[in-house]
């Protein structure tokens, strides 16, 4: 009886394991989710200018935008292509100079976006960045943009 005893319960235990669900690995995944934000607009060469950061862990990358100021008027022709100087500075606030790219944009009607390279830094560094748009005879007022990398 005791062969038959530890049959019926390794049976039993068998049984148990095959019916209980299969778990993966346990250790948690870790997914980093882009989060953007964007600093204030400004009028720069008589458009709307703003800069925004995408961060993404340790990562961040700036854009400039430069779109109408406000809705046109019914009936107004379209606005003349303008063409715009355009200047994105980023820089790891404490940590060497800025990377400083500039870029001729030609604006039509529609939003233009102005991509930066992305920079890493550690975490708690705060990273800026200033985003200006001239045009004959306007000088360019950067807009500015800071973010805290918390992690």
């Amino acid at each position: 009886m005791n062969r038959l005893a530890l049959l019926a319960a390794g049976a039993t235990v068998l049984t148990a394991l095959t019916a209980a669900p299969a778990f993966a690995d346990t250790t948690p995944e870790t997914t980093t989710e882009t989060v953007t934000s964007c600093g204030p607009s400004g009028l720069q060469a008589g458009l709307s200018t703003r800069v925004c950061a995408e961060v993404t862990g340790t990562t961040v990358e700036f854009y400039g935008t430069v779109g109408l100021a406000g809705p046109p008027s019914p009936g107004s022709p379209a606005p003349e292509p303008k063409q715009l100087f355009t200047t994105l500075s980023v820089e790891v606030v404490g940590n060497g100079a800025p990377l400083v790219r500039q870029w001729p944009v030609v604006f039509t009607s529609s939003t233009v976006e102005v991509r930066g390279e992305a920079a890493s830094a550690s975490c708690g560094s705060t990273v800026r960045a200033s985003f200006g748009v001239a045009s004959f005879p306007w000088a360019a007022r950067p807009v500015v943009h800071e973010v805290t990398l918390d992690c």
